[in-house]
């Protein structure tokens, strides 16, 4: 294994799920839609068939949900065997107890352990990490916790453009340090989903999500390697996970003739959120 932490493009499979007709996105069956990812500089997938990712060279990543304790240490060893590199994990559903939340914690904790494969808790809204105070305080129990960082939804649960961001993301230096995958999507205060365009402007949002994105990086390349299950080859799998507007994620407008589309292409999204993270993580390798 290396010992050099690096970025890895990384692709979930939401953001090309009911892609518009007018999008540039790929069409087709799993196979061409990883082909198609490939093509464009993709290193990993999140969410397609495993033994695919492999033939196709690309690393096979997975994603779960939790609810209550129980089958995850099997579960876990499945993924280990299929070759997956390391899962996330939406954990509880933000009802409950703290000695609930600890149970389903462990369980994560022995599991990974068990199988050999990092298991990363998710920071999202309807789980238990779903309030960045109580997250904070579950890290002081258990901190060997390992995170997939999705900071939009804390952004817009927690509204946090409102008051000092600076001294937010100061506070939240227990859970950057914590970061090996993240999701890419930025969001505003009202909103977990928007269209940032090219990105370029440096104003909030998206200087937010440069700040905490290129907070999570350096905590990432500080610690990783220390890790009990470190992930592989030190890689930081950044996977843009733009969802549709069916399930709630993207914002419709409407067209000229009345019609409601979807406000931007999120495959082309795609690529401007990890061309930010990218300059992200070479700004925090840099420092």
């Amino acid at each position: 294994m290396t010992t050099i932490p690096s970025f890895r493009r990384d692709l979930n499979m939401g953001s090309t799920w009911l892609l518009p007709e007018w999008s540039s996105g790929p069409v087709g069956d799993e196979r061409a839609i990883l082909e198609a990812a490939k093509e464009a500089g993709y290193q990993g997938i999140q969410g397609a068939s495993p033994l695919l990712c492999h033939e196709l060279g690309l690393v096979p990543i997975t994603f779960d949900i939790r609810i209550v304790p129980g089958g995850l240490v099997e579960r876990a060893k499945e993924w280990a065997d299929q070759g997956i590199a390391c899962s996330t994990l939406m954990v509880g559903t933000g009802m409950e107890s703290d000695a609930e939340a600890d149970r389903l914690t462990e369980e994560v904790l022995e599991a990974s352990s068990t199988a050999g494969i990092p298991l990363l808790i998710e920071t999202h809204r309807a789980t238990m990490t779903q309030d960045i105070w109580r997250t904070l305080r579950l890290i002081e129990r258990f901190p060997e916790i390992r995170f997939n960082g999705d900071f939009s939804h804390w952004y817009t649960g927690h509204d946090m453009p409102v008051s000092d961001m600076t001294a937010k993301i100061e506070q939240l230096a227990p859970v950057m340090e914590r970061v090996r995958y993240m999701h890419g999507r930025i969001g505003t205060g009202g909103c977990v989903q928007i269209n940032v365009g090219a990105g370029d402007e440096d104003v909030a949002p998206v200087s937010h999500f440069r700040a905490m994105w290129t907070k999570a990086f350096a905590g990432f390349i500080s610690n990783a390697a220390n890790d009990r299950q470190p992930v592989l080859d030190l890689q930081i799998g950044f996977a843009p996970e733009l969802l549709p507007a069916d399930i709630g994620y993207a914002r419709k407008f409407p067209t000229p003739n009345g019609d409601l589309e979807e406000e931007s292409d999120r495959w082309e999204q795609a690529f401007v959120l990890t061309r930010i993270a990218s300059e992200c993580f070479a700004e925090a390798l840099n420092n």
